[in-house]
């Protein structure tokens, strides 16, 4: 549980690192920012690299439970709920791309920030899975549809960050549909 000015410096990180980068934002930053002082912020989280973990975990948190409600409330097939929720979510925003894509490019090897974002990907091609063995129980290899769209996903959020918009989330999202379409004949190629 973070005090309130934890909550106010990992706000502040969060804004600035997914804007900015993690390694164009320094700490001196992150707490005018926050109005704070250095003293704080690593009194709440100990050093840039517990920050940038806290950053991850919470944006996976925040993302995560957008998607958990988007899913609840979506009809079949919800594997297509998996982009809009990606590029619609109201306080995350998408114009630089995946915020997990764009950290694991500055992380060096070795850096803990790197198994959150491995976890954050894992989680969600099994998702894919999950929900295309729920709405399309006639799949071929549903494990092999979801890895077609988790990869599809992948490939036009990170162009997201290159051309500014989400137009090739929204092309991504009809091949998904199209793949989709004949499960057995998608899951199979």
């Amino acid at each position: 549980m973070l005090t309130p000015a934890g909550e106010r410096v990992l706000s502040a990180a969060s804004e600035l690192f997914y804007q900015e980068g993690l390694n164009a934002v320094g700490v001196a930053a992150i707490a005018e920012a926050a109005g704070v002082t250095k003293k704080t912020l690593y009194a709440s989280f100990g050093s840039k690299t517990e920050l940038t973990i806290a950053y991850l975990r919470r944006r996976h948190d925040v993302w995560w439970a957008y998607l958990e409600e988007r899913l609840a409330e979506a009809g079949a097939p919800r594997a297509l709920t998996v982009f809009d929720a990606y590029v619609d979510h109201p306080k995350l925003g998408s114009d630089r791309g995946c915020a997990f894509l764009n950290a694991a490019a500055e992380l060096p090897a070795g850096h803990p920030g790197l198994d959150v974002i491995r976890r954050h990907k894992a989680a969600v091609r099994a998702k894919f899975a999950e929900l295309l063995r729920e709405d399309a129980p006639g799949a071929a290899d549903p494990e092999r549809l979801a890895e077609q769209l988790f990869l599809l996903l992948e490939g036009a959020i990170a162009h997201t960050g290159i051309d500014g918009d989400a137009h090739r989330v929204t092309l991504a999202r009809e091949i998904a549909e199209i793949l989709m379409r004949d499960p057995r004949e998608a899951g199979a190629r």
